[in-house]
């Protein structure tokens, strides 16, 4: 008997609306998806994921402490950053946390196939980044989000906790999808990820809107700009923004603000 959580006949348009459902229905359908998840995002995106990431990598290397950093890895899936930012920054510790227990399951996977070396210092746990209370205050030293902050019911709230969590000169940098500002490609934007996302969630999970939800989400989300404001009202500093697809994608290169007594 398959009981596995099904979504199809949900109206995803009110979860998406309503702040006290939308965690009921992003969670079990980052179940779902979970055991393709990481192939879904290389062939939906023709590759550039792989491109994108490695550039959150790459600044997160950059601006990290040369040893010992603690990192924090907000929606980390199946741990493909986490497990990067490892092998890449020394004797750091990072903690990976995602709120679906599948995808967290696929990641203790992931580390036990790959025991010792930079995996050993890899921990993860399922959890909610807008409440962040195993976390000290100003106790992690880098934050990363990939396709996080678009799938929480108040992203306001989780980079306060982001905030509180992060050393004063702690960064945060994150990887997501927005609203393109212009409405003629917001259009064609917008429907191909729909109509693709239907289609292979179809065909992969017989559950159409588990990938066309990124669609909805994006039209229920903010403008990169906006996102932009968003974390300097959180107290952070806006090093770079850096625009992709006219504005669909952006990275977003921040420093939490060191105050002055």
């Amino acid at each position: 008997m398959d009981d596995r959580p099904t979504l199809r006949d949900l109206d995803v348009e009110q979860y998406l609306a309503d702040p006290a459902k939308k965690q009921h229905f992003v969670t079990p359908m980052f179940d779902i998806i979970a055991p393709r998840y990481d192939q879904f995002t290389r062939v939906f995106s023709f590759g550039m994921d792989r491109r994108w990431k490695e550039a959150l990598l790459t600044e997160a290397v950059a601006g990290a402490p040369a040893s010992g950093a603690v990192v924090l890895d907000l929606a980390c899936g199946t741990g493909d950053i986490a497990f990067a930012l490892a092998e890449r920054l020394n004797e750091a510790r990072v903690t990976g946390l995602d709120a679906s227990p599948k995808m967290i399951e696929g990641a203790k996977l992931r580390r036990r196939a790959n025991a010792g070396g930079a995996a050993g210092r890899v921990a993860f746990q399922v959890g909610d980044m807008m409440r962040l209370a195993a976390v000290a205050d100003a106790s992690v030293d880098l934050v990363t989000a990939g396709y996080a902050f678009r799938n929480v019911p108040d992203y306001r709230a989780a980079l306060a906790e982001v905030a509180r969590v992060l050393r004063p000169g702690g960064r945060l940098l994150t990887l997501d999808f927005y609203r393109p500002e212009s409405r003629a490609w917001r259009a064609l934007f917008l429907g191909y990820l729909r109509v693709a996302g239907d289609v292979v969630g179809w065909l992969w999970h017989r559950e159409p809107v588990v990938y066309g939800y990124i669609a909805r989400s994006i039209a229920h989300f903010v403008s990169a700009p906006d996102f932009t404001l968003a974390l300097e009202a959180a107290g952070f500093a806006v090093e770079r923004v850096e625009r992709k697809l006219l504005g669909g994608v952006a990275l977003h290169v921040a420093g939490r603000a060191v105050t002055s007594n």
